[in-house]
């Protein structure tokens, strides 16, 4: 398989530019270490499943040329945002800072990561515009080749998410000894959230 540095180039600057998906793995780091931060970066990363495959099978060019079904997906997912912005500033809620043996569970961690990319109509649009310009109109089996820059896409969305996890999860002794810092970073994600909200719910506002 013959990857071109525009596709690698371009696909890099998407995943690292920041979105739900990363402040989701932050969020986890931050609040429970590096297992949760690895486990979150996986979550996202099965969330581009869905929108792989709606893009592969043509679903997401009848979705976006639906708009009603666009617009309630979108709403949905800013929904969801704000859901995440009450949490997170909730004493209980999933931001809060646990001692290593108390993190939440892998299935929790994965099934928010994995709501959060899901319902982003966002990510559809990217696969059906984005990856069809680096297939070659005479390839043989264009689907076949749309599935491996789909599986490329996701390896390079775990690992620059993995390591955001890890680099804030060595900032967690810190907030940890501060916790002041802690109430200003659940403050901080839930306006993050509320503004993802706002840009999903009104992207041309």
């Amino acid at each position: 398989m013959q990857l071109s540095r525009e596709f690698l180039a371009t696909s890099l600057v998407v995943i690292a530019a920041p979105g739900t998906g990363a402040l989701i793995t932050l969020s986890a780091a931050l609040s429970h270490g590096r297992r949760a931060a690895v486990v979150a970066a996986l979550g996202c990363t099965l969330g581009i499943v869905p929108h792989m495959l709606a893009a592969i099978t043509g679903l997401a060019a009848v979705l976006a040329a639906s708009s009603a079904a666009f617009t309630a997906l979108r709403y949905g997912g800013a929904a969801y945002l704000l859901y995440l912005a009450w949490l997170a500033v909730r004493d209980g809620g999933p931001l809060r800072l646990e001692p290593a043996g108390a993190a939440r569970s892998a299935g929790q961690v994965i099934r928010e990561a994995v709501l959060v990319n899901a319902l982003n109509p966002k990510l559809s649009l990217f696969f059906l515009a984005f990856l069809p310009q680096f297939i070659d109109p005479r390839e043989a089996q264009p689907t076949y080749r749309m599935l491996e820059l789909s599986l490329v896409f996701m390896a390079m969305t775990f690992a620059v998410f993995v390591a955001y996890g890890l680099l804030a999860a060595a900032m967690r002794d810190r907030v940890l000894s501060r916790p002041g810092v802690l109430q200003a970073m659940r403050w901080c994600f839930a306006a993050a959230f509320c503004l993802l909200a706002a840009r999903l719910a009104w992207p041309h506002g």
